[in-house]
């Protein structure tokens, strides 16, 4: 096995034009469509660093910017942004382009953990990654606060001790009713 790659031996791209297929009743490409393309580009991206069959282990800050519409050309760009042992974080950027204008809008921005397992479903150490820009050290950096952010909502949200009582006060500003 590699001990380390760059960024760029296994980043992906893909471009799909939107069929009428792929649109939900308002006539705009499904999320549930877009979602499943950019858990393929993330196996992909992950399984050409690691390589070793990948599997999503979470999908992280998805947000849907601006709608897709049918006919768009969506462009979907991948690369890893952290490795751990035996996991990775892909960073996946969505772009929609009117192919008739030329028109370019930032759909998507995500990022899917991946983590590698051999042939029985155990867990296998990945390639370390080689940084060699500016934008590999934020993508880095930016993936290990995400990282430490996450497990200090897990911790808060999993104590045995939490309490709803806490937060009755703390309701009173949201459009919530409590009743007993």
């Amino acid at each position: 096995m590699t001990k380390f790659k760059k960024v760029t031996a296994s980043q992906v791209d893909i471009s799909e034009l939107m069929l009428p297929s792929y649109s939900n009743f308002n006539g705009k490409i499904h999320g549930g469509y877009v979602l499943s393309l950019m858990d393929r580009i993330a196996f992909a991206c992950a399984s050409k660093h690691s390589g070793a069959y990948c599997v999503t282990a979470s999908v992280d800050t998805v947000d849907f910017l601006s709608p897709i519409e049918i006919g768009e050309l969506v462009t979907m760009k991948a690369s890893v942004n952290y490795v751990g042992n035996s996991s990775m974080v892909i960073g996946i950027r969505v772009e929609a382009e009117n192919i008739r204008t030329g028109e370019k809008k930032h759909c998507n921005s995500s990022y899917f953990t991946m983590v590698a397992k051999d042939e029985s479903g155990k867990s296998v150490k990945v390639p370390g990654l080689i940084l060699t820009n500016d934008n590999d050290i934020r993508r880095f950096a930016k993936s290990t606060k995400r990282i430490k952010m996450k497990q200090n909502r897990k911790k808060e949200f999993m104590e045995t001790d939490f309490s709803s009582e806490e937060y009755i006060d703390f309701l009173d500003k949201y459009n919530v009713k409590i009743e007993r």
